[in-house]
């Protein structure tokens, strides 16, 4: 009976996130019948597109138990860039090549600093964070940039009645568990993130590694940036900011650790981005209080995260005592 109860609260516990979305959808269900309708389950994809490829990226690096505050700038940089280029008559094809070359660079700039001069990445990332906010408001004006209607139509555009963005979702997250799951890049991510000494002694290369992933987190947040500028039609003084906490709060509903080696795009961080995105979305179905909606994500989140933890004291438990 005990074996049992213990496996049932261990099923609950590795799949907490899944049950919580699934207690949301039913509870704003009740709460807001319209909730529940197809339109506005396909209106949630769209509006997850950006937070999803921007959370895609951010898990490469919080799974070498690194992490990067400057994607918010990035998605910034990247919007003002673009959207003063295609303002002054440049292709929407230039200006997309001009915004993912900005986000390699800023991962290969955070990966350089972390790895060259060993400063830890909270430290890098938050000295690049404030590079790129600067850079962006220097270049703007601090001014709010309204973009033409060439440039909307990568946020309304559709192909074969799907809409681009969740097309782009898709594909990246996709991509992302290909080379996860399927590559020995990914797998020399997942040691990097247990344990970066093993891993070297190994014969891994835990900066080239390093160097990966921050590369892949920069452009996912170039490319998340392009896909929120067209769906708001203007890149605002305050665009990106907070972006990146919301990035690793749905890595982290998605069964992301903060510590490293452990982790998975799809399902996880997937299922984090429309948890907080269903959350968003119900509140406004049923003219909660805005003030309400971080408030109640945060609750969310410490909810998952105390589940982590019993979970992880459990296993450090079973660990000292031999038990598998």
């Amino acid at each position: 009976m005990k074996q049992i109860q213990h496996s049932g609260l261990q099923w609950v516990s590795n799949n907490s996130t899944l049950l919580l979305f699934a207690v949301a959808i039913a509870l704003f269900g009740i709460l807001s019948p319209a909730f529940l309708s197809f339109q506005n389950a396909f209106n949630i994809l769209v509006q997850a597109a950006a937070l999803g490829i921007l959370a895609t990226g951010m898990t490469f690096v919080l799974l070498t138990a690194g992490i990067d505050l400057s994607v918010g700038s990035i998605m910034f940089l990247a919007g003002v860039i673009s959207g003063k280029m295609v303002v002054d008559g440049a292709p929407l094809w230039w200006a997309g090549l001009v915004v993912v070359v900005i986000g390699l660079e800023f991962g290969c700039l955070n990966a350089l600093l972390i790895y060259r001069l060993k400063v830890i990445p909270f430290i890098v990332t938050l000295a690049t964070f404030y590079v790129g906010r600067g850079l962006g408001l220097f270049i703007s004006d601090t001014r709010a940039i309204n973009l033409p209607e060439s440039f909307l139509t990568l946020g309304s555009g559709k192909v074969l009645g799907i809409p681009l963005p969740v097309i782009l979702l898709f594909f990246v997250i996709t991509l992302a568990h290909l080379v996860l799951t399927r590559t020995t890049f990914g797998k020399h991510i997942y040691a990097v993130g247990h344990d970066p000494e093993k891993a070297r002694k190994a014969g891994i290369s835990v900066n080239r590694i390093l160097l990966g992933v921050y590369v892949i987190c920069g452009f996912c947040a170039a490319l998340g940036g392009l896909v929120a500028i067209a769906q708001l039609g203007a890149v605002s003084p305050t665009f990106g900011l907070q972006s990146e906490f919301m990035a690793i709060a749905a890595a982290i509903l998605g069964g992301v650790s903060l510590f490293g080696g452990r982790g998975n795009v799809f399902p996880g961080t997937l299922i984090g981005v429309l948890l907080i995105q269903t959350i968003q979305n119900g509140l406004v179905m049923v003219n909660a209080d805005p003030y309400l909606y971080p408030l109640i994500t945060a609750a969310v989140i410490f909810l998952v995260v105390g589940i982590d933890s019993l979970q992880n004291q459990r296993r450090e438990k079973a660990k000292r005592l031999g038990l598998k």
